[in-house]
């Protein structure tokens, strides 16, 4: 067992040959017999520092050694302050330049939620004339029309009723920005909203050939929620599983008891999926995965991303199971109701 090395100054100095040829305390010539004679001693199986080389050759004063190490750890020491001035100066300036950039990206956020909110608004009372007339004319209020008329104003009455939908969403979306969205807490019988969800669906799934229907456990108990954010929100996950559904596929809205004080609710279909790498892109607002010119499915882009936060703003967390080309789960607890003893 070899005896452990002390740590001596002249190790933590790089380069001291050439140090001390620069300085004038030893030729070129010297420092190449005490490298030899250091390589010599190195190959017996001792271990020799230059320095110690140079001394042990006489060629240089131990003392000119010991006061060459000592200026080399003080330019090294300098230069090691002097470095870390410079990174604290430069993380400084970076700190300041993300903190502006922060500041920036707070303030066109707020500006966007602010136009969101504004632009929603003023669209929601022509919405409103342009209802009320459309409501006038099919009911024969302002005159008889015939049957092709009142189809075609009923087209009309479901495309602003769409649109009414829209301006809703694109309100919600600027509250939730600002921090504003608001959810009040009441017993919700869960499976009511399910089956009504399911059952204001029908029609679009039949229509696209996709099998929706309801699974829910017989013991689920009311739960603690904002009644009309969650009918809310099942009604996007369910429109969403049909929407990506090929025919003959399903969509499926379960809800189930888990322990005594949750209730899980899920929205499972068998479309297209989603690519594991482009999970999280589907909640951020006004994205498509498909955002070419020819994309095959309809939408804002909106309604993912507000079931998201309609779901946190509960408490709760939204979860998402995929597999590209099978289908996705879509999946959150409420708290139950506690049941009376």
């Amino acid at each position: 067992m070899t005896e452990q090395q002390h740590l001596s100054p002249e190790m933590l100095v790089p380069r001291m040959g050439e140090y001390l040829v620069k300085k004038g305390l030893v030729t070129a010539e010297d420092l190449q017999k005490a490298l030899d004679y250091q390589q010599e001693e190195i190959a017996k199986g001792n271990t020799i520092l230059l320095g110690q080389a140079l001394v042990e050759l006489k060629l240089i004063k131990r003392s000119q050694l010991d006061q060459a190490v000592t200026e080399q750890i003080i330019q090294l020491r300098s230069a090691l302050q002097a470095a870390n001035r410079t990174l604290e100066r430069r993380v400084e300036e970076r700190t300041a330049e993300l903190q502006k950039a922060l500041e920036r990206v707070s303030e066109l956020s707020q500006l966007k939620a602010n136009f969101i909110s504004n632009i929603s608004h003023e669209l929601r009372t022509p919405l409103t004339h342009i209802k009320g007339y459309l409501e006038l004319l099919i009911t024969g209020s302002l005159g008889k029309i015939t049957e092709e008329q009142k189809h075609a104003l009923q087209v009309s009455q479901q495309s602003t009723n769409r649109l009414e939908g829209l301006i809703e969403d694109l309100i919600m979306v600027s509250l939730a920005s600002r921090g504003e969205l608001s959810i009040k807490q009441e017993e919700v019988d869960i499976r009511r909203l399910v089956n009504l969800s399911v059952k204001s669906y029908g029609g679009k799934a039949t229509e696209r050939d996709v099998n929706l229907y309801a699974v829910v456990d017989e013991d689920v108990p009311f739960v603690q929620a904002d009644s009309q954010k969650i009918a809310w929100v099942l009604g996007q996950l369910v429109d969403n599983g049909i929407k990506f559904t090929p025919a003959n596929g399903s969509v499926v809205v379960s809800v189930t008891r888990e322990g005594e004080n949750l209730v899980i609710v899920s929205v499972t279909d068998t479309g297209i999926g989603i690519p594991s790498s482009k999970l999280e892109d589907i909640f951020e607002p006004f994205h498509q995965l498909d955002s070419s010119p020819t994309r095959r499915y309809g939408g804002t882009g909106l309604g993912l991303s507000l079931v998201r936060q309609i779901i946190e703003a509960h408490g709760s967390m939204l979860e998402v199971q995929s597999t590209e080309g099978r289908g996705s789960t879509f999946k959150f607890p409420l708290l139950a109701v506690p049941t009376p003893r």
